[in-house]
């Protein structure tokens, strides 16, 4: 009796030890997550961003963490729906006990995030969206970003249009028919009025729904017009882009497309295939070609993490987020908790992370830059752009 009493107790014991140490393996994790398309029409863009942010987390934990501390990603599928973002941010919140989320991906699941941090009292660090939800005004104390905003990249392309020549009555939109969509169509009408142009309304304005490829009325919209166009700026997943790119081409052969850095540049390249071409995209971040030490540092930690990686504007984004956010951890004298997180990344101050341009955040402004750069599908080949370039593409009348 006294022998199986002890066998009891040293079993007791031993797991009372093992359930200890995973408790303290598992406070000594500093657990971030995140909620994205790894499945569906934008899965390359969350498994993009979360390539990039875990190589660099990697980097940082094979160097011996934070303070001893390891960064653990844990990452959600949201298939890039709104209902499944919002369940995904909450069980983050709630079960996996997270201290930040960073890197989500889009902007109609962030107009269900949002609310859900704020109310939650937790940082949404560095999302993948340029959309107005993410830049409220007053800056949230929870909401902080690395990116330009759409605005700022719709206003990038209608003052660039209209200082080549191209008129404004030249130019229509082919959006998705959601928060995303809505928020680059509004500002770029919002640059156009800007210019003094007052016939927006007039414009013709496609649409197709999100996670499908229904993009053909949105053509027929373009090739009905009684003006035709010249240009088309795009607020669409990749997929859809390639599509509509490659139908309305059919038609119109010279027509130019503007896309938003949220396409995804390296996927719709493949997507597009032997039609990459008279294709500009707005960048958020520098091109793979330059010198800049960030994109050098990328592309070595993106080898050391996987090799069989390749390199792209999305996966060089979460790397960047994930530099900046690893910045404002180091700013953190005492216990690493939600709030001194904020206050960390609040404290970076006028620091180069190797983009060539200063970082700057403090409690009143909580976008890191907005700097943007310019690329385009040429002959095929993505290459650096310049407006000055644009009458050598296509015939301005």
């Amino acid at each position: 009796m006294k022998v199986t009493m002890t066998m009891k107790n040293n079993r007791f014991l031993l797991v009372a030890l093992m359930l200890f140490s995973s408790l303290a393996q598992s406070e000594q994790l500093i657990k971030v997550g995140m909620t994205a398309a790894l499945t569906g029409s934008a899965a390359e863009l969350g498994l993009n961003m979360r390539a990039g942010m875990e190589s660099y987390f990697s980097m940082v934990n094979e160097q011996g963490g934070v303070k001893g501390r390891f960064i653990e990603l844990i990452v959600k599928d949201d298939g890039y729906e709104p209902e499944r973002a919002a369940k995904n941010m909450r069980a983050l919140i709630d079960q996996d006990n997270v201290l930040a989320v960073i890197g989500n991906v889009g902007t109609p699941t962030a107009i269900v995030t949002v609310p859900i941090a704020q109310e939650k009292k937790i940082l949404l660090f560095g999302a993948f969206s340029g959309g107005s939800i993410l830049r409220p005004e007053p800056a949230s104390r929870y909401i902080i970003n690395y990116r330009a905003s759409y605005d700022e990249e719709t206003a990038e392309m209608v003052g660039g249009l209209l200082s080549s020549g191209i008129k404004p009555q030249q130019i229509a939109f082919f959006t998705q028919a959601d928060g995303y969509g809505d928020t680059a169509y509004h500002g770029a009408i919002k640059a156009l009025k800007n210019a003094g142009f007052k016939g927006t309304e007039q414009l013709t304005h496609g649409r197709y729904t999100r996670n499908t490829l229904n993009v053909e009325n949105a053509v027929a919209a373009v090739l009905d017009t009684s003006i035709e166009p010249k240009v088309i700026i795009l607020a669409a997943d990749y997929k859809a882009s390639a599509k509509f790119i490659t139908l309305l081409k059919r038609e119109i052969p010279d027509m130019l497309f503007l896309n938003l850095s949220f396409v995804g540049s390296y996927a719709l390249r493949e997507a597009l295939g032997g039609n990459a071409d008279n294709v500009i995209i707005t960048q958020v971040v520098p091109s793979l070609d330059s010198t800049l030490p960030i994109v050098e540092e990328y592309l070595e930690a993106l080898k050391q993490y996987d090799p069989n990686l390749g390199a792209n504007f999305v996966s060089l984004e979460g790397f960047i987020v994930a530099k900046i956010f690893h910045t404002g951890l180091l700013n953190i004298e005492q216990d690493i908790t939600k709030e001194s997180i904020i206050d960390g990344i609040e404290a970076i101050s006028g620091i180069d992370i190797g983009l060539g341009e200063h970082v700057y955040y403090d409690q009143q402004d909580h976008q890191a830059i907005n700097k943007l750069w310019l690329t385009c599908f040429c002959g095929g080949k993505l290459n650096q752009f310049d407006w000055r370039t644009l009458q050598e593409m296509m015939d301005v009348e």
